[in-house]
């Protein structure tokens, strides 16, 4: 078996492991077969499970305004609902403890009281009902609100792509796309290094959510 095609069958089996986890189907029949369709309540919600595998966050800070450190979190718990008339929720829990920067050290300060207190505060939440997408239905906007270390502050996403596809593996849609917003640290009393290490924080996330029977 060549290279190539032992990595394909490696990703088939990886897959295969991940989707009763995901609510996913069997993977049965040919790629190009539609997805098995169930009955559902009128008015419900549609709800996508986030993807752990295509679902992190990335945060970037200016060191003495000159390069930037760049952190990530993930993968990120949540699913996002989308109900009639443009009503829906996103849900997001994110594990503090697991930031990781390359640098061990770094992590460790990260993790710290001083800074994001993982011990005091393990989890972070954005919880958002504030939805908006353009004329064609493509989401573009999330408006909610972020708790870190405690402390509630409204974040805005920013939608830079989005589209839906239907994935051949999981047999399902598959809906989402890459996020940016922009938080201060000092709103949730993270103050360390302010004087070298810039208080806004930019993030950027990467979501994928598979569509739930």
């Amino acid at each position: 078996m060549g290279p190539i095609r032992a990595l394909v069958h490696g990703l088939v089996a990886l897959a295969a492991l991940a989707a009763p986890a995901l609510g996913a189907g069997p993977l049965t029949g040919q790629a190009d077969q539609q997805p098995a369709r169930t009955a559902s309540t009128p008015g419900a919600p549609t709800v996508y499970s986030f993807d752990p595998a295509h679902t992190f966050v990335t945060f970037e800070v200016l060191h003495f305004d000159t390069a930037t450190i760049r952190g990530r979190f993930g993968p990120l718990q949540g699913q996002a609902e989308f109900g009639p008339e443009g009503t829906g929720r996103v849900q997001v829990v994110v594990d503090v403890a697991g930031v990781s920067t390359g640098l061990a050290v770094l992590d460790a300060l990260l993790k710290g009281p001083d800074l994001l207190d993982a011990q005091s505060h393990p989890q972070a939440f954005f919880i958002a009902q504030d939805l908006q997408s353009d004329a064609q239905g493509r989401l573009h906007t999330v408006q909610g609100v972020l708790t870190l270390r405690g402390v509630d502050r409204p974040l805005t996403l920013r939608a830079e792509r989005y589209r839906c596809y239907f994935n051949p593996i999981f047999r399902r849609e598959v809906c989402g796309g890459d996020f940016v917003g922009e938080i201060r640290r000092s709103d949730f009393g993270i103050l360390h290094s302010l004087g070298f290490v810039s208080d806004p924080v930019r993030l950027r996330i990467q979501v994928e959510g598979i569509r739930r029977p």
